[in-house]
């Protein structure tokens, strides 16, 4: 059986050290545990490091030696994702703004992902997001994506 290909974007994995939200910091290292069983082939862009640059020095190592527990494939940013995400701007999926998020998406659905992980509810995780995203994606011939905060992964997606 093929394994789910799944997408963790910048939210998830800085959750891992989120003091200030227990719920989803236990969530998200409950979520860690399973990704190290080895059963999902994890997707982490070049996106997501950039944007881990962001954190403090003290917390980027923490993180990192979290990352370094699980298999994972790094994917490079392509112009054909910008494109892509450019396209999802046109149809208005979400705002200039919120370009990363849809660089993320498109990383994701260009790498053929199944899921994409997150705890950003504003842009990612949100009904109208994932059915212009679908909606776009079947108007130019791509798969769907489904987009899903890490509890509904722990219940078994």
């Amino acid at each position: 059986m093929k394994k789910l290909r799944i997408y963790l974007d910048t939210s998830v994995i800085s959750h891992l050290l989120a003091d200030d939200a227990t719920d989803k910091m236990d969530d998200t290292q409950e979520l860690w545990e399973l990704f190290q069983q080895g059963e999902y082939e994890i997707i982490i862009s070049s996106l997501t490091f950039d944007e881990l640059k962001k954190c403090n020095i003290e917390k980027r190592v923490i993180i990192t030696k979290y990352i370094e527990l699980i298999n994972y494939s790094s994917v490079p940013i392509t112009p054909q994702q910008r494109d892509l995400a450019q396209k999802y701007l046109q149809h208005e999926v979400l705002s200039k703004k919120s370009m990363d998020d849809l660089v993320h998406i498109a990383c994701s659905v260009l790498n053929g992902c199944n899921y994409i992980i997150s705890w950003n509810f504003k842009h990612l995780v949100n009904m109208k997001t994932i059915n212009k995203v679908n909606g776009v994606n079947l108007l130019l011939g791509f798969q769907e994506i489904k987009i899903v905060p890490p509890p509904m992964l722990l219940q078994g997606i």
